[in-house]
């Protein structure tokens, strides 16, 4: 096998690879790994209202198998209650990243990351029946590699032990998944066209290389 062709194959078992892993092929989540969930979860308080648990299952069954956004307003609380295990000075931006120490490492083991994040620049420019919702002090959007990693991350028990820090940190929030159909900062589509290039370049080279051996 020549240099230029082993080129191109570690370059495609290495984007295989990753693909693998970022990609979740076990397909729609199955009743019965909805029903674990549920048996893991049911004596847990997550402070949310039925309604949102209810929102939550229904978000479970109706799963596609696919990857999914999750974006998040947030309003950071001001003068944030006392909670056993962080400073007793801890504002919300200390709670939430107590919270956040647990979450990354859980996100990025998973290919699940964040995809944007950022502090609000300006109050609600186009808001309609909504009220309480003009004002928030950060956002971000997650990535999940599928509904199946979602809940085995909020189904951890360590994930509980630390929702308490967030839920103390925040005056408010809203969360809501997308699956989306336009992503352009899918990251197998960038790392795709980044060993494409670079592998195209390294192969040019090596032609070069063997046109100047083979002209002298």
């Amino acid at each position: 096998m020549t240099s230029r062709r082993k080129i191109w194959l570690v370059s495609v078992l290495l984007y295989a690879l990753f693909v693998s892993w970022y990609t979740d092929f076990g397909g729609p989540l199955t009743e019965a790994e909805i029903q674990a969930y549920i048996e893991r979860t049911e004596n847990r308080d997550l402070g949310a209202h039925s309604s949102a648990r209810e929102a939550l299952l229904e978000f479970l069954r109706n799963d596609t198998g696919g990857q999914f956004l999750m974006f998040n307003a947030v309003d950071l609380a001001k003068n944030p209650p006392p909670v056993e295990g962080a400073p007793p000075d801890a504002d919300g931006q200390t709670l939430v990243d107590l919270y956040m120490e647990h979450m990354i490492p859980a996100l990025l083991s998973r290919a699940s990351h964040p995809v944007v994040v950022g502090k609000s620049v300006a109050d609600s420019l186009d808001l309609l029946g909504i009220e309480g919702a003009e004002a928030w002090s950060d956002g971000a959007i997650m990535r999940y590699r599928s509904r199946r990693t979602f809940i085995d991350i909020i189904g951890n028990p360590e994930f509980y032990a630390r929702h308490d820090f967030k839920l103390a940190g925040l005056e408010k929030t809203i969360a809501y998944p997308i699956e989306p159909r336009i992503y352009l900062g899918d990251l197998r589509l960038l790392l795709g066209l980044f060993i494409l290039a670079i592998t195209a370049l390294l192969d040019a080279r090596l032609a070069r290389k063997e046109t100047r051996t083979a002209s002298t």
